[in-house]
């Protein structure tokens, strides 16, 4: 999978961006606060329906512009595609190869990317709700059929919350039954992922961290036991709301359920954020991510961009290069950004193509061999 060419419009402070990448790795250096990362989720946006930074659509448009748009050609699967993706004040369209996308099904696949960013480590160091973020963004990225039935629960867990606001028992019941059935389905979605995710990541950790630890992770959701079909998760979901109704009524919302799991992450059986050092840390999230990439390729049968934010901040020399060599043995098509132009940041790269970002604006610089 491949972005062979991209034109930004608009897009937060970049006015006006032509780009058209090396075919593995770009470096796209500059100041911080010039838009290095905007252009990085310019990228991402093309293939999904969300920013993996903001979901406020007007944030997206650059000041005094009615809207921004994103075009991008796609090498993928033998073929070629064009994707636009509009911005507006009123939401986001998108079309490949003119034709309307009307369900952001119909974007699923065409351009996967997985992102690795600063702020990906809070997911160890911060509460429940950023790994239940990534979490949920993961296994869509894998199963277009997530994103309908994650919207469906959070429907009517709305509808559920109100009627508990408001001290209201009419119809409860049958909104819980609904909330059992969607909630099920999230869940056997999210087992599913982890399941197949960890044996991935202790590979990946284990080579490299080159220490003893085994990096695991483990998705138990709350008030579900033994975990077996998704009627009998419906049923444990059924006993669980039944269980905390008495709570939720004083409370006037939704206290369990699917919306307040949480993943767990651990060395030895031992919660990383606890025992984990910084480095250990750093090394988890890094495994994580690249057992991401190779589920996505296992999935589509390519790899998938890998968007690297921030990259002189985050990774040491060892596991930039441990990483760098992961890529390059994979072709995966990569987009780095760092605050400034360094041989040393490529790595095993053979060619890299050199961009340097300022005020929004792009600059071709050519390319560096290492």
């Amino acid at each position: 999978m491949q972005l062979t060419s991209l034109v930004i419009g608009s897009f937060r402070n970049i006015r006006q961006a032509v780009l058209e990448p090396g075919s593995q790795f770009n470096l796209v250096y500059g100041m911080n606060g010039h838009g290095k990362t905007n252009l990085l989720e310019a990228i991402y946006l093309l293939g999904n329906v969300r920013s993996f930074r903001s979901s406020r659509v007007q944030e997206l448009i650059r000041h005094g512009e009615a809207i921004a748009q994103i075009r991008g050609e796609i090498a993928a699967g033998g073929t070629r595609s064009l994707i636009r993706t509009t911005l507006e004040p009123g939401g986001r369209k998108t079309d490949v190869d003119g034709k309307h996308i009307h369900r952001s099904s119909e974007l699923h696949g065409r351009l996967n990317a997985v992102v690795f960013a600063p702020d990906d480590t809070g997911m160890i160091k911060l509460g429940p709700d950023m790994r239940r973020r990534y979490l949920d963004r993961a296994v869509y990225q894998s199963d277009a059929r997530y994103l309908s039935c994650w919207h469906d629960y959070h429907r009517i867990l709305k509808h559920r919350n109100l009627l508990l606001k408001r001290g209201e028992s009419e119809g409860l019941d049958i909104w819980t039954e609904r909330l059992a059935e969607t909630g099920a389905e999230v869940i056997e979605c999210r087992l599913r992922f982890a399941g197949r995710l960890e044996p991935k990541l202790k590979q990946h950790y284990a080579t490299i961290s080159g220490e003893r630890e085994a990096a695991g992770i483990r998705y138990q959701p709350e008030g579900v036991g033994a975990v077996g079909s998704r009627q009998e998760i419906r049923q444990e979901l059924l006993q669980l709301y039944g269980r905390t109704l008495r709570n939720d009524q004083r409370l006037g919302t939704t206290t369990a359920g699917p919306h307040r799991d949480d993943l767990q992450l651990f060395l030895n059986e031992r919660p990383v954020k606890s025992f984990g050092s910084q480095g250990q840390q750093k090394s988890f999230v890094l495994a994580l991510k690249m057992a991401e990439m190779d589920h996505l390729e296992e999935i589509f049968g390519e790899p998938p961009l890998l968007l690297l934010d921030d990259m002189s901040s985050e990774l040491d020399a060892t596991r930039n290069g441990n990483l760098l060599t992961f890529l390059y043995q994979r072709a995966v098509q990569v987009f780095m950004t760092t605050t400034e132009r360094s041989a040393a940041l490529l790595g095993s790269a053979v060619h890299c193509a050199v961009f340097r970002m300022e005020d929004g604006n792009l600059t071709y610089e050519g390319s560096d061999r290492t």
